[in-house]
């Protein structure tokens, strides 16, 4: 843990519960290599304003095994994933307590916002966080993890298994296997090395 960082308190039920009206914003910059794409924020998240600021979640730990940061960062950090070239996004912005409370109609519209985001900001790469939920809002119902034949405006599309702790499929070495992939199909340099812009 880097000097001076000091872990922030999980949130109150009361907190969590406030932040249902909250909207978490994007993380996102110029020139971005890849635009990792949640489902949407989770309550804890949005009170905390950052993503994945859930200790349980494994995105953090995903991307370092896989090479992509150089260290374990956590949601309080996540700006520092902007220098590396990445951002964050929520397909849908509502922040629920569980995926599961989204709709379809939420999820294909939220697809929808999100296709207009990434033709705006062009990233290379768009990583899906989850298949199940991409197999709903892009109407793709036999896509697989890895790439899609799918293409936002020049932007290439990617699904990797939802990080959440709750995902039994993909315990924590397979998860930084399928990150892994991504990071060599992008040929990204691993953290050691300066990305190349």
């Amino acid at each position: 843990m880097p000097p001076g960082h000091r872990p922030r308190r999980r949130a109150t039920a009361s907190e969590r519960e406030a932040a249902r009206t909250k909207e978490l914003p994007d993380l996102v910059t110029d020139g971005l290599r890849l635009l990792l794409c949640g489902i949407n924020p989770g309550l804890g998240s949005a009170a905390a304003g950052h993503h994945f600021a859930n200790p349980g979640n494994r995105l953090w730990p995903a991307l370092f095994r896989a090479g992509f940061t150089p260290r374990v960062l956590s949601g309080e950090q996540e700006r520092e994933l902007l220098p590396l070239g990445i951002g964050i996004t929520s397909m849908v912005r509502r922040p629920t307590a569980r995926a599961a409370e989204l709709t379809r109609t939420e999820l294909r519209e939220g697809a929808r916002d999100l296709r207009a985001r990434v033709r705006a900001l062009r990233p290379d790469w768009l990583a899906m966080l989850g298949i199940g939920t991409y197999r709903t809002a892009f109407d793709a119902p036999q896509a697989v993890i890895g790439p899609q034949e799918t293409v936002i405006g020049t932007t290439r599309v990617w699904v990797l298994p939802n990080p959440s702790g709750l995902n039994a499929h993909y315990p924590p070495a397979a998860l930084a296997r399928e990150f892994a992939r991504l990071r060599r199909a992008m040929a990204y340099p691993t953290a050691e090395e300066p990305p190349d812009r």
